[in-house]
């Protein structure tokens, strides 16, 4: 299914039925009374929140979505039947705009939070409700309100627990799929993953939390360059980041640094905020590494950052279940 996380639909609530007139006209009472009743109000439109829905795929190619027209009333005082209403489910972290003027009119960020979008206009009165001391035999009735068209923009801000940073081909997808279920694609080369993914990481019976791994940034993603801005904004909503540099491929620590420094300075220049969420940095591709060349690179990280940074591999082992204690006690700090 492929990852979509903008629309523009057009949503129309249903039409309120037209009131009846009409009179009673019976064996034995050939000069009855009015006796129309009132038209069905129309169908509203209201936008769900589901977690079992993460894209919004679903809207690609229906763009017009309706509720139920209300139904006239009808002789008899009987009322017409109300329309349907219509709730559309969008995926938890959904933001909803004006199309025309980008207000923002609702943020879904709980599961089965619910949003009235347009109400279904008013069923029409039968004349009925005319029949006055003065006019015994009322011939007017009232039509339905119309529905309300209302043209908006979806746009999907996935919600994570941690995210997963780092330039493209830094290891990103081999470790979510090291310590998830998520099977993203992978090979040895940048830009493989080209939509976020998410990974479900158990510690035990009531211990878990929900990775996001990002698309690779580049220099300049915060302007555009590379699809930066569209995989930006899915870390807004997350708790912390864990930043991956490859390291297998730098001819000297400083090399590394500057893939460190890259990222963190497209983070300041789309969003200052991202650069008060609580990081851990590791070091990947360390395998065909020895390790006094390992630690050459840790101890100038942490001269520089002036916190502890954690060698990693996703192809061995070595410290991912370190890893994923310290991101589940940084989920857990971040809670309390």
């Amino acid at each position: 299914m492929r990852f979509i996380d903008e629309v523009v639909i057009t949503i129309i609530s249903g039409n309120g039925g037209n009131g009846c007139a009409s009179f009673r006209r019976e064996k034995f009472y050939p000069l009855g009374g009015p006796d129309g009743g009132d038209g069905g109000d129309g169908g509203s439109v209201f936008i769900q929140a589901d977690r079992g829905i993460n894209t919004l795929v679903n809207f690609r190619s229906k763009r017009i979505f309706k509720a139920e027209h209300g139904q006239d009333g009808m002789n008899s005082q009987c009322h017409g039947r109300y329309g349907e209403d219509l709730t559309l489910n969008v995926p938890v972290g959904t933001i909803i705009r004006s199309a025309e003027t980008g207000e923002i009119i609702g943020d879904l960020t709980e599961h089965g939070e619910k949003i009235l979008m347009a109400e279904g206009g008013r069923g029409g009165m039968g004349n009925i409700h005319f029949k006055s001391s003065i006019n015994q035999a009322p011939k007017h009735a009232t039509f339905g309100k119309e529905g309300r068209t209302l043209e908006i923009e979806l746009e999907l801000k996935l919600i994570a627990d941690i995210a997963l940073i780092g330039l493209p081909n830094a290891g990103k997808s081999t470790l979510i799929s090291t310590i998830s279920a998520a099977k993203p694609k992978i090979a040895d080369y940048p830009f493989t993953t080209l939509e976020p993914n998410l990974g479900v990481v158990t510690m035990g019976p009531e211990q878990s939390f929900v990775v996001a791994d990002i698309p690779g940034l580049i220099e300049d993603a915060s302007e555009g360059k590379g699809l930066g801005i569209k995989f930006l904004k899915h870390i807004e909503r997350t708790k912390a980041f864990v930043h991956l540099v490859d390291v297998s491929w730098c001819l000297d620590e400083f090399e590394a640094f500057e893939q460190y420094v890259t990222i963190r300075e497209e983070l300041r220049k789309y969003n200052e905020d991202l650069l008060t969420k609580k990081e851990l940095v590791c070091l990947t591709k360390i395998d065909a590494m020895t390790e006094e060349e390992i630690q050459k690179f840790i101890d100038f990280f942490e001269e520089q950052i002036d916190r502890k940074v954690l060698p990693l591999s996703a192809v061995s082992g070595r410290n991912i279940g370190l890893l994923k204690s310290l991101m589940l006690k940084t989920f857990e700090d971040y809670e309390e």
